[in-house]
Parts: structure tokens; sequence; C-alpha cells
């Protein structure tokens, strides 16, 4: 399913020349029983449960904070050189990511859009 996403401001006369008013192309994976009951182009409303939103944002967003902070706070401790421990937690993130990457298979799975 492809979703175009516009900014509020989409609608502006001025919108052409802000950088704020940005439209983005996605695309999403809806898993329906009765997909035959619906045509390439027509408009539904897709929807997906909270607890989904949460998983997405923290594995997005909180995992990677905390993982940053304490290798932030744990380098630092031990070395107290705060360049180090800036490099020592960016470096962090990237094996986080780098599963996240390898594991998508297995949470597409559990992040599920459904059409309502």
């Amino acid at each position: 399913m492809r979703i175009v996403q516009h900014s509020a401001c989409t609608t502006c006369k001025v919108a052409g020349y802000c950088h704020a008013a940005e439209s983005k192309e996605k695309m999403i994976d809806v898993y329906c029983d009765r997909a035959t009951d619906y045509q390439v182009g027509q408009q539904v409303v897709v929807s997906t449960s909270g607890q989904v939103a949460v998983k997405a944002l923290l594995w997005a967003f909180g995992v990677p904070f905390v993982l940053l902070m304490a290798v932030l706070l744990a380098v630092l401790l031990l070395t107290g050189n705060e360049g180090w421990a800036a490099l020592g937690a960016l470096a962090a993130l990237v094996p986080y990511y780098a599963l996240l990457w390898l594991w998508r298979d297995k949470m597409r799975q559990q992040l599920v859009f459904t059409i309502e």
C-alpha cells in the first residue's frame, strides 16, 4: 500500500517556498483477509493498535536513547574523556541498528497495519 504523507501546511499559499511544506510517499504492507474486496486506487482507512505504536516507538527511539546514555556515562566514568564517551555512545548505536535491520522480517510480523 502506498501512503502519501503531507505536512499540515501543504495547502498554504506560500508552501512552494517553504521547506516545512513537504510531501513524502511511503510504502507499507497491510495484511487483510478480504484483499479481493479492494481495488487499486481505492481509498481506505489504515490503522494499527496502540500496543504496536508503543513497540515501534520503543525500538526506534526508547532503546537507542537508553543505550546511548548508558554507554556515554560508562565510558565517561571509565576514561574521564568526554570525546571518547561521545564517540563510544555513537558507536554503540551501530550494532543496535544492525540488529534491527537483521531482525526486520521478524519485526514486520509484529508491526501490523490493518484496513478498517
